[in-house]
């Protein structure tokens, strides 16, 4: 095994105070690599290195174009360092190769956006009485802390990276402990692209330990979660004690509704896009299919096929022929797997799959009985009376499995689609316009696809509506705004003389002087 990885703390690496943290690779179940975990004081080092970054101005003072250029650069060295993060998103995390060479080049959009958007930022001059010039600035905020997920490592952290940077705040990440090691990389690859020591730092560690830490210490004046529900209502809980900032991409339960005027064939296409990209492990994963019970027969037919092709076409992940890779652990194995066994149990039939896989792949001898892999799922219920009372209608499963239930008009597809306390990503499948557009208002969530799914980009807001799926929103300038705060100012510019007759309020003369 090779030297642990260390903490990349306030521009350099360290050891951890912290016990070492195994890193699995989920598709054989075996140790690959080690890595430092942040104790309370090297939380306390790396908060201080912030804030002290922060006071001086290093980054927070500099100008837009300064930061602007940063960025960019940023975009450009993520780029030149493909062929080292992809394998290591493949390794730590067990997705199919195919699906990382598509993601982490795309990651570079997201410095280039915010980048973009400190140049070209408009600022209020607000309209106000008397011979006063009031004008409106944005500022950073100071220590941020972000809490980044296993299923989309990079991903998530850029997102979150790219317009706390670009606001001027210094950065603490602590990545999720199963997937820590290209956000350390990453923080390598800011320090080199210009961001100042202290402003960004990459912690690993356990929740309970330096999540805990980060979260509540006094000087963190924001933090950023995406995670589960649970996990999120408790940070929040800890972060408004100290009246910080907070934002928090939660959990999701997203519906699919394929309605009588879907293309069948594009919606199949969709629906398997949708719920195994990832092998289901997104929190927008369309794991709820309501399908029009008229074209139910076909759809399920053609959906068989599909999903059928991808489990013929699973193997290793670093193969690139490979469709889909494995669940990130055991834990999260046995999670899928008690899900299904209930929902079989609740009058749901397996159309396709249903079982953890073991022996060899057919495409290229893999050995799944090593790792944690499980079958695409589909899972089929003809009265949506007995599914929805199923604890995998209602719970994320965070796996390849969805349900498929019927319905007959577009007011029971509707109100099936909003059966959940969550409302993040949502889909729509049909060829009649007015349908599309009348259907889209009336469901609950915070993004809501037609005729694709799961599309993401930096100037798209992507955050729930519902408790469940968290409070606020990420891309776009929102995230941008929220990661800064206004700052008014307001200048007399009016002369001595005029201020001398038209603001002494304690004036001995009687006089019309202002107030406000």
């Amino acid at each position: 095994m090779s030297t642990p990885y260390l903490l990349w703390l306030a521009g350099k690496e360290q050891e951890g105070g912290e016990a070492l943290i195994p890193i699995e690779d989920p598709s054989t179940g075996e140790i690959f690599a080690q890595c430092h975990a942040a104790s309370e004081k090297d939380v306390e080092d790396a908060v201080q290195a912030a804030h002290l970054a922060y006071k001086t101005g290093v980054w927070s003072r500099k100008s837009r174009h300064e930061r602007a250029d940063v960025l960019e650069k940023c975009s450009v060295l993520l780029s030149e360092a493909l062929s080292e993060l992809i394998p290591l998103e493949v390794k730590q995390t067990g997705r199919a190769i195919r699906e990382m060479k598509a993601q982490v080049p795309s990651l570079v959009k997201w410095f280039k956006y915010y980048a973009s958007i400190l140049r070209v930022e408009e600022r209020s001059v607000l309209p106000t009485v008397g011979k006063l010039h009031n004008f409106v600035d944005r500022v950073p905020l100071g220590v941020v802390v972000q809490i980044t997920p296993f299923n989309h490592p990079l991903l998530i952290a850029v997102k979150k990276l790219a317009p706390a940077l670009a606001a001027g705040n210094s950065v603490i990440l602590k990545p999720s402990e199963l997937t820590p090691l290209s956000s350390l990389l990453l923080g390598k690859i800011l320090h080199r692209a210009g961001i100042p020591a202290g402003v960004f730092s990459v912690l690993p560690g356990y929740g309970a330990t330096t999540g805990k830490a980060l979260v509540s210490h006094p000087l963190v004046r924001k933090v950023d979660v995406t995670g589960g529900t649970v996990a999120g209502k408790a940070i929040g809980a800890i972060v408004g004690g100290n009246l910080a900032k907070y934002t928090a991409e939660l959990g999701g339960k997203a519906p699919l509704v394929v309605f009588e005027k879907a293309n069948i064939d594009v919606a199949v296409n969709g629906i398997a896009f949708g719920s195994y990209i990832a092998s289901g492990q997104t929190c927008v994963a369309s794991t709820r299919i309501i399908v029009a019970n008229k074209i139910m027969d076909q759809l399920l037919q053609r959906l068989k096929d599909k999903v059928q092709g991808i489990t013929r076409r699973m193997g290793s992940p670093g193969n690139p022929e490979t469709m889909m890779g494995p669940l990130v652990s055991e834990k999260q194995l046995q999670n899928v797997e008690n899900l299904v066994n209930d929902s079989l149990a609740d009058n749901a039939t397996a159309l396709v799959g249903g079982a953890r896989m073991r022996g060899t792949s057919s495409l290229d001898g893999f050995d799944f009985s090593r790792g944690y892999f499980y079958e695409p799922t589909v899972l089929v219920s003809k009265t949506s009376n007995n599914i929805v009372n199923s604890s995998i209608w209602h719970q994320e499963a965070f796996g390849p499995v969805i349900l498929v239930v019927g319905f007959d008009t577009e007011d029971e597809a509707v109100a099936l689609a909003n059966d959940t306390e969550f409302g993040l990503g949502a889909g729509i499948w049909t060829e009649d316009l007015s349908q599309a557009f009348r259907v889209s208002e009336k469901i609950e969530s915070g993004i809501v696809w037609v005729n694709t799914h799961h599309r993401n980009d930096p100037s798209s807001p992507w955050g729930g509506v519902k408790a469940s799926s968290g409070v606020g929103s990420e891309n776009g300038i929102d995230a941008y705004h929220a990661y800064s705060m206004t700052k008014s100012t307001i200048m007399n510019f009016a002369t001595a003389e005029e201020s001398l007759a038209n603001d002494d309020w304690f004036s001995e003369a009687a006089s019309n002087v202002r107030y406000g």
